[in-house]
């Protein structure tokens, strides 16, 4: 009797515990075929980048203007001259990033809001919003620049700054903003109806349920495309230099008249591509997860 219980008791025990997973012979052949494509596909990928560079090298240094071209736009003298005035007149355009960026979510929250008010009453609104977004996204954004940084001093009205840097931050909010609350706009009218009226059944004012429902998720969902903009701004920034305002492109311009030589030009250009990157990448990290999200019936 005691043999059988204890056999008995070894039986129930080994029941109780999960067997280990044992993949089919078909599944690690399936899983050994996956990896040897993706290196396959690395090695392609690697090595016809690796030829395309050295075609497009071997074409450009052999071109006739080459010898003239390299002294002219990669002067590696003048490449060191320009790096720290250049980087020193960067902040600027960070900080025109920085507080443009938050007047334009901001203004252009407002301006999308305006335009999706309901209600005969609010018809004036709407249309200013509408005739604002219409009217600075079909002006060019250097023409905006220049009647606002060159016409405005030109008024001569009390108290009106003349600061080129604010003029300029002025002109590229104004733009930005009507694109932004178009984006905003987008994503406001995306919200199925239903939304807003199960806020409505629930005790909400239209104006709660606008807050506390409709925003939220429109922001949420046209986060990509906010970045995309704000990508676009942190690259526009150096046009403020045309006012005068010494940002990165106008320090590189100055050494540029002073010497005749444009590399100074081209080391802006690689300071701003190393800043945008980032924030590329970024974009589409969040626009991949996005991507995702939706794809498996999370929240967006």
């Amino acid at each position: 009797m005691t043999v059988m219980k204890e056999e008995s008791g070894e039986d129930s025990g080994e029941g109780d515990m999960p067997e280990a997973y044992v993949p089919s012979q078909r599944r690690i052949e399936r899983e050994r075929y996956k990896r040897a494509r993706a290196r396959r596909a690395t090695a392609i990928a690697a090595l016809s980048t690796l030829v395309t560079g050295v075609v497009l090298y071997l074409v450009v240094v052999n071109a006739p203007g080459w010898p003239r071209t390299k002294e002219t736009f990669f002067n590696a003298h003048y490449a060191r001259e320009a790096f720290p005035k250049v980087l020193e007149g960067l902040w600027l355009n960070v900080q025109l990033l920085l507080i443009c960026g938050a007047a334009v979510l901001v203004l252009g929250m407002l301006i999308a809001v305006a335009r999706t008010l309901r209600g005969p009453v609010f018809f004036p609104l709407r249309a200013l919003a509408a005739a604002y977004t219409d009217f600075f996204r079909g002006l060019p954004l250097i023409i905006n620049l220049m009647i606002v940084v060159l016409g405005v001093p030109a008024l001569r009205l009390q108290g009106v700054t003349v600061d080129p840097v604010l003029l300029g931050g002025t002109a590229l909010t104004l733009t930005y903003s009507a694109y932004v609350a178009e984006v905003f706009r987008a994503g406001i009218e995306s919200i199925h109806p239903s939304q807003r009226a199960a806020a409505r059944s629930l005790g909400l004012t239209n104006r709660q349920a606008l807050r506390y429902v409709v925003l939220p998720q429109a922001v949420r969902r046209q986060v990509p495309p906010l970045l995309n903009d704000l990508v676009s701004l942190q690259k526009d920034t150096g046009l403020v230099s045309i006012g005068g305002a010494v940002d990165a492109v106008r320090a590189a311009d100055i050494i540029v008249g002073r010497s005749l030589n444009y590399t100074p030009y081209i080391v802006a250009g690689l300071v701003f591509v190393a800043l945008t990157i980032p924030m590329t990448r970024f974009t589409d990290w969040v626009t991949a997860r996005m991507d995702r999200q939706r794809a498996q019936g999370g929240t967006i």
